[in-house]
């Protein structure tokens, strides 16, 4: 059975290097749980095989930019000035405008948790902002598509069906990356 999974995996990896190569775009198949908060969640990647540390230190820096993006701001979609103004003019600023909206600020962020072909990472995004979701997802899909090849990407839920709790070795397939 192990040396069957082993040569689909193979397979698989040429499958995705093939599509990658030709330029297809993959979409992940993203869920949000029913146990998703953005105060305090984690999420979970899983991947169609093992990262390689190169892939690992790309999604490190991915996260990375995402939460300081988020801790200054930067997704606020309540002050979305010029993406919202009309193409045909010369779009504006208002800074007083963007002074007097709710700030959404991303407050903290745990490490990013490897085991073997799955992930996770403890959030808190502190407000409900969908837009830095939107963000995080967009930069992920191509990573996927470049990349690595992720499998799913599920928002919320303090378990995962193959993550083992206790596991702490890296002779194990466990790796933690600060971010």
């Amino acid at each position: 059975m192990r040396r069957i999974m082993t040569k689909m995996r193979r397979i698989m990896t040429k499958i995705l290097s093939l599509l990658r190569f030709l330029g297809v775009a993959l979409m992940i198949p993203i869920k949000l749980s029913d146990r998703f908060d953005f105060t305090n969640t984690y999420i979970w990647f899983e991947f169609y095989n093992a990262p390689l540390e190169k892939d690992i230190s790309l999604i490190c820096d991915t996260i990375r930019s995402w939460h300081i993006v988020g801790r200054l701001d930067g997704c606020n979609s309540l002050n979305m000035q010029l993406s919202q103004s009309v193409l045909e003019k010369r779009p504006s600023y208002d800074a007083v405008q963007g002074e007097n909206v709710t700030p959404t600020t991303f407050y903290n962020i745990g490490d990013l948790e490897i085991q073997d072909n799955l992930a996770r990472i403890w959030v808190d995004i502190g407000t409900s902002e969908p837009l830095l979701l939107d963000v995080f997802i967009n930069a992920l899909s191509q990573i996927s598509s470049d990349y690595v090849g992720i499998k799913q990407v599920v928002f919320g839920g303090s378990e995962y069906e193959n993550w083992k709790e206790n596991l702490t070795s890296e002779d194990a397939g466990y790796s933690v990356h600060k971010i």
